[in-house]
């Protein structure tokens, strides 16, 4: 299978379907946007953190993949079958954010970004997550985006703002809280 097919040079792509679009093209900008949050998901994985939370993200990665299949479908020419994303995949963020939750000390502050690396990454995974929500939600005002894509993200930036906190906790690093000047 070659990599490239020269078929997009000209500016366009195909979605699941056939149909053609833009490269600018809001189903575009959402799948792409989930694809880059992936790699930063990857990126947490690479760190030296938690077995079990390396796990979870593995299985988020897999959903993204999903999320993906989804958003580059032509909802109304896509006759391919692929990946459904189920409740129980939010279910298991929360699960995973509320098991965070009852080691972490209560949050009292906004938290800024950054403590180590791998924290930073877990920041930047969420600012990505955000940016996906808030593309997705566009694209669902337009065309047809299945609700739970949108709640997965919505619980996926919470799962990894407590994830950052998390490994934060573990490796005894002090979060950075904003104190405003008043």
């Amino acid at each position: 299978m070659k990599i490239y097919t020269k078929r997009g040079d000209k500016g366009e792509t195909s979605l699941i379907g056939g149909t053609r679009v833009s490269k600018h093209h809001l189903r575009i900008e959402s799948y792409g946007t989930i694809d880059e949050l992936n790699s930063y998901i990857g990126l947490i994985r690479s760190h030296e953190i938690d077995e079990a939370q390396k796990l979870v993200l593995k299985e988020i990665q897999d959903r993204l993949f999903t999320i993906g299949s989804s958003l580059a479908s032509d909802p109304e020419r896509s006759k391919m079958k692929i990946p459904d994303l189920y409740e129980s995949d939010i279910t298991l963020l929360e699960e995973e954010i509320d098991k965070m939750n009852e080691v972490l000390p209560p949050l009292k502050h906004f938290i800024l970004p950054g403590g180590d690396l791998p924290v930073a990454s877990c920041h930047l995974a969420r600012c990505v997550c955000r940016r996906a929500e808030r593309i997705t939600v566009h694209l669902s005002g337009e065309s047809f985006v299945d609700e739970k894509v949108l709640s997965y993200l919505n619980r996926l930036s919470d799962y990894l703002f407590v994830l950052g906190r998390k490994i934060s906790y573990d490796d005894k690093i002090e979060e950075n809280i904003w104190v405003p000047r008043l």
